[in-house]
């Protein structure tokens, strides 16, 4: 099985990668929030450094792009060539208001006849720059019928992968996965496909393989990887036991790597609280111990809540 780490903004930067891989390992590919190119430039320098090699050396890394614009795309990816990248991945599965406001992301599946072009001209300049493009996709904007024509439209072009997350843009992350149209996938798709969408335990895993009639061979995981860092081991190898020395080391790791590059404190704490909103549910009164870190404004403060957990 081939175990992809879904990109999540604000979460998922190199210093995450790092630590993750460093205390568990086990990724086959992680891949990076999402680079927005315009007309300024095809990054911003905040994008370039969460990519650069430097940062992430010894994991498989794709840089993901988020744009509805085929120059801007080409741009992006001539400069991630430079970089030494030989994939990257196009985002129109985002489901974000804002995004979806600019025809970007999940707002792209609404007009096909562009997406068509898009495709055309973006994998026709990959072609030339011996570039691979994977896609991350949602079944539909608005109805989870638009996915047929979808995948016709897909299976014009040379994905290296197509990556299905199992709901329309208006479920968001709520609501079941709709298997249905996955199996439809399965059945049609002419490239390599991973299976996106609530996956939380190794059982969550098994339940969508029998219902699927099929072993999902590479699958992305998101929400549910933050939550329980454990979950690659435990598909590969049935329901473990939640490791607390891993999780604390891990935790340390990224704890103090944001202490040296983001300031001042209430920042750093930020983002460990974002983390915590996953992470609690690993502990009894997960509500109260996320109450505690919330509360947090310094440094001192949060470590004593922490030196309390531990």
């Amino acid at each position: 099985m081939k175990i992809y780490f879904a990109p999540l903004e604000g979460i998922t930067g190199y210093i995450y990668r790092n630590a993750y891989e460093a205390v568990y390992g086990g990724i086959d590919k992680y891949f990076a929030p999402f680079i927005s190119p315009s007309d300024k430039c095809p990054m911003t320098n905040k994008e370039r450094k969460d990519i650069l090699p430097e940062n992430n050396s010894g994991i498989n890394l794709v840089p993901q792009l988020l744009t509805c614009k085929a120059e801007h795309f080409n741009e992006a990816l001539d400069e991630l060539k430079d970089l030494g990248y030989k994939e990257v991945n196009l985002n129109i599965g985002c489901p974000s208001g804002t995004v979806c406001a600019k025809g970007k992301g999940a707002g792209f599946l609404r007009d096909t006849d562009t997406l068509k072009d898009f495709l055309e001209d973006i994998y026709n300049h990959a072609d030339k720059q011996d570039m691979s493009i994977s896609v991350k996709t949602r079944l539909g904007y608005s109805d989870p019928d638009e996915f047929y024509e979808l995948m016709e439209i897909f299976n014009e072009f040379p994905l290296s992968e197509l990556i299905i997350h199992t709901r329309i843009k208006e479920d968001m992350y709520k609501g079941e996965p709709r298997l249905d149209y996955y199996s439809y996938a399965i059945d049609n798709a002419k490239f390599p496909l991973v299976y996106n969408g609530n996956i939380f335990t190794a059982g969550d895993y098994s339940n969508y393989c029998i219902r699927l009639n099929h072993e999902l061979e590479s699958v992305m995981l998101g929400r549910g990887l933050i939550a329980d860092p454990s979950l690659p081991q435990s598909l590969q190898g049935g329901d473990i036991k939640f490791d607390y020395k891993k999780f604390w080391e891990l935790h340390d790791l990224v704890y103090h790597e944001y202490q040296k590059v983001i300031f001042p404190d209430i920042n750093t704490l930020y983002r460990m609280k974002e983390l915590w909103s996953y992470w609690k549910v690993n502990f009894d009164n997960s509500d109260r111990v996320f109450r505690r870190i919330v509360k947090a404004k310094k440094y001192n403060d949060y470590e004593s809540v922490i030196n309390d957990l531990k």
